[in-house]
This record gives C-alpha cells, sequence and structure tokens, in this order.
C-alpha cells in the first residue's frame, strides 16, 4: 500500500497547523496556508484544495479578514490520522480491489485472490494504526514506540532469526 502525497500532505499540513496555532499566551491563533505552504514546501494551491476538504469534514475552521487563515476544529489530541487522511478521500486499503467490482473479489473471475484477506487485514491494521494516533501525538512525536513487535526489526535481515541449518 502507498499514500499518495494527498493524504501525506494533508497530515503534514494539519501536524503544522497543531503545532503553529497556538499563541505564546496558549490562545489558538489562526495560520496562513502560505505559512504552512512555505514551512512545510507544499504548494499553496495544493493547500488550498486540500484545506477545502479539511473545512468540509469539520477537521478545520477557516477565518476570514485580517490575522485569518485556518484553525484547528477541535483539539489537536481529538483529531486523529485516519479522520485527515480519509477527508482527502485517500482510501486506507491495500487490496488491488476497487469498489465497482465484484462483491466477491479482485479476479477477472469474480473471486477473490489468494492473498485477498491479508491484504485486506493490512488495510484494517493501517486504519487501526492512523485511527491511534492524534495529531498531538505527531507534534509530539509519540509515534515511534507504538504498536512494535518485540521481534520486528527496522532494517530486512537485523534481528531476523537465523535459518534452518544454521550454526547456533
Amino acid at each position: 500500500m502507498r499514500l499518495s502525497t494527498k493524504g501525506r500532505y494533508a497530515v503534514m499540513a494539519m501536524a503544522d497547523l497543531a503545532r503553529n496555532g497556538r499563541a505564546l499566551d496558549g490562545s489558538d491563533r489562526s495560520v496562513s496556508l502560505s505559512e504552512i505552504a512555505q514551512r512545510q514546501e507544499i504548494s499553496l494551491s495544493y493547500l488550498e484544495q486540500l484545506f477545502a476538504r479539511l473545512r468540509r469534514c469539520g477537521l478545520v475552521k477557516s477565518v476570514r479578514g485580517p490575522g485569518g487563515g485556518y484553525r484547528l476544529a477541535k483539539a489537536a489530541s481529538d483529531t486523529v490520522v485516519a479522520d485527515i487522511v480519509l477527508a482527502v478521500d485517500e482510501p486506507i486499503r491495500a487490496t488491488r480491489c476497487v469498489a465497482h467490482a465484484s462483491p466477491r473479489g479482485c479476479m477477472a473471475s469474480g473471486e477473490r485472490c489468494i492473498t485477498h484477506n491479508l491484504w485486506e487485514d493490512l488495510g484494517a491494521e493501517i486504519h487501526a494504526y492512523l485511527a491511534g494516533v492524534s495529531l498531538e501525538d505527531v507534534v509530539l512525536n509519540r509515534t515511534g514506540s507504538r504498536r512494535r513487535s518485540p521481534c520486528a526489526s527496522p532494517m530486512p535481515g537485523v534481528g531476523a532469526a537465523p535459518s534452518v541449518g544454521a550454526a547456533a
């Protein structure tokens, strides 16, 4: 599964908004899209498209006039990454099946491919993970230790079990 720039940039922009949407006195402040565009190196016109979708889904509020821009619609701790990704129409799924295909499966015969359940379960795990990560977690860098298997290794081959027949 690959997350497109639409979902990735929406999360980056929302994390920027969460980080920079607080004044020194602790009050909310509006953040302009041009500020976000400059800090995150994202096209302003692309951000405008993304924020229109985020606003329609109730994740941000727009503020007009001098000092206007955007604010989070709810606290960063209450805004989860999955909602952001879904708001910009980014599907969180790993199967190759499409909505208009046969309800039974993704193959030309209408059957499910042999790995369908594997990829469907992976998509559900990705969604569950993103639904458990808030913008506050992202801004405070609290995502690194979430749900790691004790046997998982960040590098392929590192920490892997020895192959059969290998000397101990």
